[in-house]
Protein backbone atom coordinates (compact mmCIF):
# COMPACT_ATOMS: atom_id res chain seq x y z
CA UNK A 1 0.00 0.00 0.00
CA UNK A 2 2.87 2.36 0.78
CA UNK A 3 4.36 1.57 -2.63
CA UNK A 4 1.21 2.74 -4.41
CA UNK A 5 1.14 5.91 -2.31
CA UNK A 6 4.77 6.63 -3.25
CA UNK A 7 4.12 6.28 -7.01
CA UNK A 8 0.77 8.10 -7.05
CA UNK A 9 2.31 11.62 -7.33
CA UNK A 10 4.46 10.48 -10.28
CA UNK A 11 1.45 8.97 -12.03
CA UNK A 12 -0.53 12.16 -11.43
CA UNK A 13 2.33 14.32 -12.81
CA UNK A 14 2.55 12.14 -15.91
CA UNK A 15 -1.20 12.48 -16.46
CA UNK A 16 -1.05 16.26 -16.08
CA UNK A 17 1.93 16.52 -18.44
CA UNK A 18 0.11 14.39 -21.01
CA UNK A 19 -2.98 16.60 -21.04
CA UNK A 20 -1.07 19.90 -20.88
CA UNK A 21 1.87 19.19 -23.20
CA UNK A 22 1.73 16.04 -25.28
CA UNK A 23 -1.92 15.98 -26.37
CA UNK A 24 -2.07 19.62 -27.63
CA UNK A 25 1.20 19.13 -29.52
CA UNK A 26 -0.17 16.05 -31.27
CA UNK A 27 -3.30 17.97 -32.26
CA UNK A 28 -1.19 20.79 -33.67
CA UNK A 29 0.98 18.34 -35.63
CA UNK A 30 -2.15 16.74 -37.07
CA UNK A 31 -3.51 20.14 -38.14
CA UNK A 32 -0.21 21.02 -39.87
CA UNK A 33 -0.18 17.65 -41.64
CA UNK A 34 -3.77 18.16 -42.84
CA UNK A 35 -2.89 21.67 -44.05
CA UNK A 36 0.15 20.42 -45.99
CA UNK A 37 -1.84 17.53 -47.47
CA UNK A 38 -4.47 19.99 -48.72
CA UNK A 39 -1.97 22.10 -50.71
CA UNK A 40 -3.07 22.51 -54.30
CA UNK A 41 -2.08 24.53 -57.34
CA UNK A 42 -3.26 28.12 -57.09
CA UNK A 43 -3.16 28.35 -53.27
CA UNK A 44 -1.58 31.51 -51.92
CA UNK A 45 0.89 30.50 -49.18
CA UNK A 46 3.43 31.97 -46.76
CA UNK A 47 6.69 30.13 -46.04
CA UNK A 48 8.38 29.89 -42.65
CA UNK A 49 10.79 32.57 -43.90
CA UNK A 50 7.94 34.98 -44.64
CA UNK A 51 8.02 34.64 -48.43
CA UNK A 52 4.58 34.98 -50.06
CA UNK A 53 3.83 33.07 -53.22
CA UNK A 54 1.31 31.05 -55.19
CA UNK A 55 1.66 27.28 -55.49
CA UNK A 56 2.53 26.38 -59.07
CA UNK A 57 3.29 22.66 -58.65
CA UNK A 58 3.01 20.08 -55.85
CA UNK A 59 5.28 17.03 -56.10
CA UNK A 60 3.99 14.20 -53.91
CA UNK A 61 6.94 11.87 -54.51
CA UNK A 62 9.66 14.36 -53.51
CA UNK A 63 7.43 16.25 -51.04
CA UNK A 64 8.30 19.59 -52.64
CA UNK A 65 6.30 22.62 -53.73
CA UNK A 66 7.14 25.08 -56.52
CA UNK A 67 6.03 28.63 -55.69
CA UNK A 68 5.46 31.45 -58.15
CA UNK A 69 6.69 34.62 -56.45
CA UNK A 70 5.76 37.28 -59.01
CA UNK A 71 7.39 35.47 -61.91
CA UNK A 72 10.25 33.88 -59.97
CA UNK A 73 9.78 30.14 -59.45
CA UNK A 74 11.24 28.71 -56.25
CA UNK A 75 11.22 25.11 -55.03
CA UNK A 76 10.59 24.48 -51.33
CA UNK A 77 10.17 21.45 -49.15
CA UNK A 78 6.50 21.09 -48.17
CA UNK A 79 7.44 21.50 -44.49
CA UNK A 80 8.63 25.04 -45.31
CA UNK A 81 5.03 26.19 -45.80
CA UNK A 82 3.87 27.98 -42.64
CA UNK A 83 0.27 28.67 -43.64
CA UNK A 84 -2.15 28.89 -46.52
CA UNK A 85 -3.19 32.52 -46.94
CA UNK A 86 -6.01 31.88 -49.43
CA UNK A 87 -7.23 28.75 -51.17
CA UNK A 88 -7.17 28.21 -54.95
CA UNK A 89 -9.71 30.41 -56.72
CA UNK A 90 -9.55 33.09 -54.00
CA UNK A 91 -5.83 33.75 -54.58
CA UNK A 92 -5.06 37.06 -56.30
CA UNK A 93 -2.46 37.12 -59.06
CA UNK A 94 -0.93 40.54 -59.71
CA UNK A 95 -0.70 41.75 -63.29
CA UNK A 96 2.60 43.10 -64.61
CA UNK A 97 1.00 46.56 -64.93
CA UNK A 98 0.05 46.56 -61.24
CA UNK A 99 3.59 45.74 -60.09
CA UNK A 100 5.03 49.03 -61.32
CA UNK A 101 8.66 49.68 -62.20
CA UNK A 102 11.96 49.88 -60.36
CA UNK A 103 12.46 53.48 -61.38
CA UNK A 104 12.21 56.15 -58.68
CA UNK A 105 9.59 58.83 -59.04
CA UNK A 106 11.00 62.30 -59.62
CA UNK A 107 9.26 65.22 -57.95
CA UNK A 108 9.75 68.58 -59.57
CA UNK A 109 10.73 71.02 -56.80
CA UNK A 110 9.50 74.03 -58.80
CA UNK A 111 5.91 72.83 -58.51
CA UNK A 112 6.05 72.74 -54.70
CA UNK A 113 7.02 76.41 -54.31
Amino acid sequence: MELIGAFLPFIAMFGIMYFLLIRPQKKQQEQVKDMLDSLAEGDSVVTIGGLHGIVDEVHETTKTVVLDCEGIYLTFDRRAIARIATKGADAVVADAEDLGTNEPTVVDEDLEA
